[in-house]
């Protein structure tokens, strides 16, 4: 494995009055993205009192995992997986280290009990012990091979709940269809050993994001809605998982009360799961988590974050931000942007992908686009 280093000359975190400008610049392989996320940063929008900057220059950078020594795992949609380190502790990563390659869609990460998960299309495996061996990564344990070959959503997002088990999404292998298989589609768990497979939940076009929320601990997730009807229909959706064997609608339903042209027919959305929250359409809304932390306003805590990748298939772009969907007594009261800057008219120079809170109460931000994470800190 090789590892590559950055070597931040200057760490700014800017941005009074909601405006973030300059970033670390780096040398060596990764300085194209870093030089992209650098040039642009000051163009990130916030509220009052929070500040971005860069955190690390990581080559296609998307979901995130974290380990108790503080190592930032990132998953990504080519071939990579990878590792940073703030050595220092000053909220700048210090080392990116490639911990594997040559995998297939590596997209999902996940740690528990001192071990590195990596979900690739069709297979999750297992790096024991990997925060003693970043320079030297043991070989991996295969937990579990025999999912779907599928490629079209086939990428996952992967996260342990406070069972103990791996859950792990299944998605549509299409835009819009009904397969028999019944762990398309789906949300299923198994146990940390790849044992126990079982679906949870049904009905679920493309999740790339779930977490649970710490007053409840009941499960909630982003799902992408269908294409091909529309500028603005259907919403993605914010969901919540009350009980096993639900059903969220796809592809019958969708957003609680659209009926599918196609598979609708004798499927009313009454029987379904209606969303807790309808977002925008087509904003592509995949990693989401729970604010925990004790850094940013009271306000806050509880409180939804989510990473809207960005639009493709609309007449004018949506998405391309970070949104809040704030809750009250256990259900949202309002959906608001949150940072936005990474799309001008119809030029989008980055898209953030996945949101995860660090020890301190920062949130850090992935960006596949520009190949950046971003460390997000609030300060009066």
């Amino acid at each position: 494995m090789r590892v590559r280093r950055l070597l931040p000359l200057l760490a700014i975190a800017l941005a009074t009055c909601g405006r973030a400008k300059g970033a670390p610049p780096a040398t060596g392989p990764t300085a194209p993205a870093t030089s992209t996320a650098a040039a642009h940063l000051g163009n990130l929008t916030l509220p009052p009192g929070f500040h971005i900057a860069l955190y690390a220059s990581v080559p296609g950078a998307r979901s995130l995992a974290r380990g108790p020594k503080g190592t930032v795992f990132v998953g990504t949609q080519g071939s990579n997986v990878y590792a940073v380190r703030d050595r220092d502790g000053d909220g700048v990563g210090d080392d990116v280290i490639t911990l594997a390659s040559g995998l297939n869609t590596p997209n999902g990460v996940a740690f528990h009990d001192g071990a590195l998960y990596v979900a690739e299309v069709s297979r999750i495996t297992r790096y024991d012990g990997i925060e003693e061996h970043l320079d030297a990564p043991p070989r991996p344990t295969v937990v579990i091979d025999t999912l779907p070959t599928d490629r079209s959503h086939g990428w996952k997002f992967i996260a342990f709940g406070p069972d103990g088990l791996l859950y792990v999404p299944i998605g549509a292998p299409c835009n819009l269809c009904d397969r028999p298989d019944p762990r398309y589609a789906s949300i299923s768990r198994l146990k940390p050993d790849g044992s126990g497979f079982e679906v949870l939940v049904r009905g679920v076009r493309n999740t790339v994001g779930f977490d649970w929320n710490p007053a409840t601990g009941q499960l909630w997730f982003t799902d992408n809605g269908r294409d091909m009807l529309g500028d603005d229909v259907p919403p993605d959706e914010l969901n919540r998982v009350t009980k096993k064997g639900e059903h969220f609608g796809y592809p019958y339903c969708h957003g609680g009360d659209i009926s599918d042209p196609e598979f609708g027919k004798g499927h009313p959305c009454s029987d379904y799961v209606a969303p807790m929250q309808k977002l925008g359409a087509h904003v592509a809304a995949i990693g989401m988590r729970f604010y925990r932390g004790s850094m940013f306003p009271a306000e806050y805590k509880g409180q939804i974050f989510i990473a809207e990748h960005g639009s493709w298939n609309r007449s004018s772009k949506s998405g391309y931000r970070v949104t809040l969907v704030r809750l009250k007594d256990g259900a949202p009261v309002s959906y608001e942007p949150f940072i936005q800057g990474w799309l001008s008219g119809e030029q989008d120079w980055g898209r953030p992908v996945d949101v995860m809170e660090m020890p301190d109460g920062a949130l850090l931000v992935s960006d596949d686009k520009a190949g950046a994470l971003y460390r997000l800190t609030y300060s009066k």
